[in-house]
């Protein structure tokens, strides 16, 4: 009897721990986390976009690490590539990916092509890897209008497919527009969508509406100014700031506007109301500033894109909204991450960047105060290095002059000093470079010599020799402490079944050993 009664006592104990277990392996499921992701998502955000004409981008794994430690946790890519969504897996980034313009005619006639498709790149990643939405090809009503009949078709067909493998609340489906088809965009309250296409937004923006998800536009405010030179400030299309004679207002609604996306915004709320749509939200799914250009585009400058992009952003953390909705903050991508510098000409297509593809930073967000967003932002661990492949005959002019009319700090590479090896022209240099970049503050253009260097959060200290602006121990500190937090967060994220055979052998211990 009393071994009876030990034995149920085991049995009941047992069971608690197992379902003990569950309910914390439920807590900590992808699923589970996904709906912690939707309810951050409420949130406005900063994303990037993600292309790939890239001459060294980097491989997916890097291209992950990267990510998490600039804390970018929204990506668009241009197609739903599987080796990186796979690296995407296990991770807290969410993606947005694409169907490619050149697969809408096999999609949006086929109901079995849309559900494969979404069986090979969205349940075979989903829920490990954050997919947040599917993007439905790329400006399709302005570039390729003769597949405008098959958009809506092809969206309906892949969101059925969600349907189908239960995903259709979690994923939205929906598809990106130029600015163009929206007409008469200043004053917001006068605008409205080309009427060529009406036939085809009207039907678009009641699936939106009915499926939940975002009107998707991109924005360039940009395009605006080089649009209007003359008419439209450079001011207020880089969100400076704005004595209130020369905000722009709406003679209709009195409405004042300090920035040109935002109106651009408000005139795509218009232009839904005026088909009856008024709940379909606006997610700006590119906007950006080209950092360099041809003479055709003068204001494609690094100032003026550190401006833009530093001033968006804060701009959406701080959760203002628009003057037509203060109420709701639209979430952005920002065009783009990396340089894609095999992109055809203009200059500017391969100029809008904020990095190179090799991580290393075109120039330095300002976006102090919006949390540890960027976490390369305002940091003092960042350098100027001479660029690899330049004629030594350039790179030695360079030299010259930042030893000499750039008054840079060239002591430790003379002979004997703690720099002076490698004793070659590139090494000397990157000190030289990096010791007139500190002494300048960091600031916009004193890293580029005509070309011949490049910012790089990388330090380039070595040995003995310690370049200015170093933090060569903070950042192995830094290495050892994220290294630390990823083995821990494996650690936790392997199976539960040897915490729980721990405990079972244990309290098995503790019942039976009274018993001998």
């Amino acid at each position: 009897m009393a071994l009876t009664s030990m034995f149920s006592t085991v049995h009941s104990l047992l069971s608690f721990i197992i379902i003990s277990n569950l309910l914390i392996s439920a807590k900590s499921s992808p699923f589970s986390q996904h709906i912690k992701t939707q309810e951050q998502d409420r949130d406005p955000f900063v994303g990037f976009n993600i292309g790939t004409d890239v001459t060294s981008l980097l491989p997916p794994t890097q291209l992950v690490d990267f990510l998490q430690t600039q804390k970018v946790n929204h990506v668009r890519l241009y197609d739903a590539d599987p080796v990186l969504l796979k690296a995407f897996s296990n991770t807290n980034i969410r993606v947005v990916i694409s169907v490619p313009n050149n697969q809408l005619l096999a999609i949006g006639s086929s109901n079995t092509t849309a559900a494969s498709w979404i069986g090979r790149n969205v349940v075979a990643h989903y829920p490990e890897t954050l997919i947040t939405a599917i993007s439905v090809g790329d400006e399709v009503l302005t570039t390729i209008p003769s597949s405008a009949p098959l958009l809506l078709p092809a969206m309906e067909s892949l969101y059925n497919a969600l349907v189908a493998s239960n995903l259709h609340d979690r994923i939205k489906v929906s598809t990106p527009h130029a600015a163009s088809i929206i007409l008469e965009t200043f004053p917001p309250s006068q605008a409205y969508f080309n009427q060529t296409w009406r036939s085809v937004m009207e039907p678009l923006l009641r699936f939106l509406s009915k499926t939940g998800s975002p009107l998707m536009m991109n924005l360039y405010p940009y395009y605006v100014y080089m649009q209007n030179r003359g008419s439209v400030p450079l001011d207020n299309c880089l969100f400076k700031p704005l004595t209130p004679a020369k905000e722009m207002v709406d003679p209709n609604t009195l409405l004042h506007y300090t920035n040109v996306l935002d109106a651009m915004v408000d005139a795509a709320y218009v232009s839904m109301k005026n088909l009856n749509v008024s709940d379909v939200a606006v997610l700006v799914t590119e906007t950006g500033w080209p950092w360099n250009g041809d003479d055709k585009e003068p204001s494609a400058t690094i100032d003026n894109a550190d401006t833009y992009n530093s001033n968006l952003i804060k701009h959406v953390f701080e959760r203002t909204g628009t003057p037509l909705r203060p109420e709701v903050t639209p979430s952005v991508f920002v065009y783009e991450l990396f340089n894609e510098d095999k992109r055809a000409p203009p200059v500017s297509e391969a100029s809008w960047g904020l990095f190179y593809g090799n991580s290393t930073p075109v120039y330095m967000l300002r976006v102090s105060g919006s949390g540890t967003f960027l976490a390369n932002d305002t940091t003092n661990q960042t350098y100027c290095v001479a660029v690899d492949g330049v004629d030594v005959k350039t790179v030695q002019a360079a030299l010259d002059w930042a030893c000499g009319p750039g008054r840079a700090d060239c002591g430790e590479i003379q002979p004997g000093e703690s720099c002076y090896q490698p004793n070659d022209v590139k090494g000397h240099a990157s000190f030289a470079f990096n010791s007139y970049y500190q002494k300048e503050g960091r600031g916009s253009g004193s890293c580029d010599f005509k070309g011949v260097a490049m910012i790089t959060t990388t330090d380039p200290s070595h040995g003995s020799c310690i370049f200015p602006g170093s933090k060569k121990v903070g950042n192995r500190t830094q290495t050892v402490v994220n290294s630390t937090q990823v083995a821990a967060g494996e650690a936790s994220s392997r199976p539960l079944s040897r915490g729980l055979f721990v405990s079972i052998m244990i309290l098995v211990a503790s019942v039976l050993l009274p018993l001998w």
